[in-house]
């Protein structure tokens, strides 16, 4: 089964405005996460959503394809809802949200992302990634998003704080294996549109975590370990470090 992977851009950031059109590294920013989306084999189609002209030209000019989206979406999904429903056709049945700032997002990621999806039961809309914490990251850190999983590998919570809690001394020891939540996200495309159009609920507006809309609703959402984390750019020094990494890779 194959999928179209949908790229949310926005031009405004509070922490870093432009930051899908920097360019340090010879191209802009929305240009690597774009290459690295495409090389994946699950992905048919790849699309950048975006309410600025700015970032619609830039991916027009190294061949990419930018939909034009209304500039009031509180959010990323409801910013690549907005373009599935306009698709032209039958679109796959799988839809990828897959954040602007990921330049080194692992395609085989997305490939494995599709395929646990595709081989969930009926009753499972909704997956998405996460991998055991790295080894310097500390998962006290509220910017760390951790999720806790049943027997089944699916999600029971995904919380800004330490979750499962080591109560008992040594309890951290016995329970090592913290997992670290990676925001990109599958859909099966009728329940994208569904989720679109629901109200944020209590516990995502405490936690400011949008997935939590999925889980207190009682829908089951699949969860994928992969073997590590890849680093988002979320500030001008995230990127900063990202071109150092491209100038050893030559």
């Amino acid at each position: 089964m194959h999928a179209i992977a949908i790229i949310p851009a926005r031009y405004g950031s509070t922490r870093f405005p432009g930051k899908p059109l920097v360019d340090k590294t010879g191209k802009p920013l929305i240009q690597h996460v774009y290459e690295q989306v495409r090389q994946a084999r699950r992905v048919a189609r790849c699309l950048v959503a975006t309410d600025d002209e700015r970032i619609a030209t830039v991916v027009g000019s190294f061949g990419g394809q930018a939909v034009l989206t209304r500039p009031d979406h509180p959010s990323g999904t409801d910013r690549i809802a907005e373009v599935v429903r306009a698709l032209p056709g039958a679109p796959a049945d799988i839809i990828l949200n897959v954040q602007g700032d990921e330049p080194e997002i692992e395609p085989t990621y997305l490939d494995r992302l599709v395929e646990r999806l595709a081989g969930e039961a009926a009753d499972c809309p909704m997956a998405t990634l996460a991998c055991p914490f790295p080894c310097d990251a500390d998962p006290r850190d509220p910017n760390a998003v951790k999720v806790v999983l049943n027997s089944r590998g699916r999600a029971l919570y995904f919380s800004r704080s330490l979750i499962p809690y080591p109560r008992d001394a040594g309890a951290a020891e016995r329970l090592a294996g913290y997992l670290l939540h990676l925001g990109v996200y599958a859909y099966r495309r009728a329940f994208l549109l569904e989720l679109a159009n629901w109200p944020a609920g209590r516990l995502e507006q405490i936690e400011k975590l949008e997935q939590l809309r999925v889980l207190e609703r009682g829908i089951p959402l699949a969860v994928e370990i992969v073997e590590q984390a890849y680093v988002g750019i979320d500030t001008p020094e995230d990127y900063e470090r990202f071109v150092a990494r491209r100038g050893k890779l030559g």
